[in-house]
C-alpha cells in the first residue's frame, strides 16, 4: 500500500519538508537582495557576482558539498570556530539545510531578478519623486509587483531542496533520522534487497509533493495574470 509507511519513511518525509522549509527561509532575504542588486544596479564586478550566484547550478553537486565540508566541517576553516560556540553543521540536519540552501539559491535569485526586471522603473522613480524613501519604494512598489515571480522562485527553491542529494550526502552523510532525507532514503533502499515496494512509496510521495508545489505556482501565476488584465 502507498500509505502504509514505516517509521523510517515517515521520518525521511518529515525531515525532507523540514530541511526544504528552513533552507527556503535561509535563502529568502539573501536571494531577494541579490536578485534586486542584479536587476537594478550596474557596478564593477557584476559579472563575477552573477557567476558566483549561479555557479551551483552547473557544478557537480558533490563539489559544493565538499567545499561546505572544508568550510563548515567540524575541523573546517569556519566550522571549528562555530563548533566552539555550540553550532555544528557537519552530519546533522542543520548541515542538510545549508547544503540544500546553497543548491536552491540560484533558482530563487534568477526568478527574483527576472520578476524585478519586469517592474516598470518609472513607477519607482515616480514614487521617490513624490517623497517616498528607497525602502518605502521597495516594500510598497517593487516587492508587491514582483511578488508573483518571487513566490515562484521560492517554490522552485523549495522543490530543489526537496530533491537535493549530492551536496547533502557529501557534506552531512546519510544518517538515519538526522540527515536521511527522501532522496537519501531512496538511495539507501536501492542498496537493500526486496525494497521495491518501499522505493515506490517514496517515489510516489516525492513526485506528488513536487508536482503539487509546481502546479500551485503555475496556477497562482495564471491567477495573478488574469487579475491584471
Amino acid at each position: 500500500m502507498i500509505f502504509n509507511l514505516t517509521a523510517e519513511e515517515i521520518d525521511a518525509i518529515k525531515l525532507s519538508c523540514q530541511v526544504a522549509g528552513f533552507s527556503l527561509l535561509f535563502n529568502l532575504v539573501p536571494a531577494i537582495a541579490v536578485g534586486w542588486l542584479l536587476a537594478r544596479k550596474e557596478f564593477w564586478g557584476k559579472s563575477l557576482v552573477e557567476t558566483l550566484a549561479f555557479l551551483p547550478l552547473v557544478l557537480p553537486p558533490v563539489v559544493p558539498g565538499y567545499i561546505l565540508l572544508v568550510l563548515f566541517g567540524n575541523e573546517g576553516i569556519i566550522g571549528k570556530y562555530l563548533l566552539a560556540i555550540g553550532l555544528e553543521f557537519a552530519f546533522n540536519w542543520k548541515g542538510a539545510v545549508l547544503a540544500s540552501a546553497v543548491m536552491g539559491f540560484p533558482l530563487m535569485v534568477q526568478a527574483v531578478r527576472l520578476a524585478i526586471e519586469l517592474v516598470d522603473k518609472r513607477l519607482e522613480i515616480t514614487a521617490m519623486t513624490l517623497g517616498a524613501t528607497w525602502l518605502q519604494t521597495f516594500f510598497q512598489i517593487t516587492l508587491p509587483l514582483a511578488g508573483t515571480g518571487i513566490l515562484i522562485g521560492a517554490i522552485l527553491s523549495f522543490c530543489r531542496s526537496l530533491g537535493e542529494f549530492g551536496a547533502t550526502i557529501t557534506f552531512v552523510g546519510n544518517v538515519a533520522g538526522e540527515t536521511r532525507t527522501l532522496p537519501l532514503a531512496i538511495y539507501s533502499l536501492l542498496q537493500q534487497p526486496d525494497s521495491d515496494a518501499q522505493i515506490m512509496r517514496l517515489l510516489v510521495i516525492s513526485v506528488s509533493i513536487a508536482f503539487l508545489a509546481l502546479w500551485l505556482s503555475q496556477w497562482y501565476a495564471r491567477y495573478q495574470k488574469k487579475k491584471l488584465q
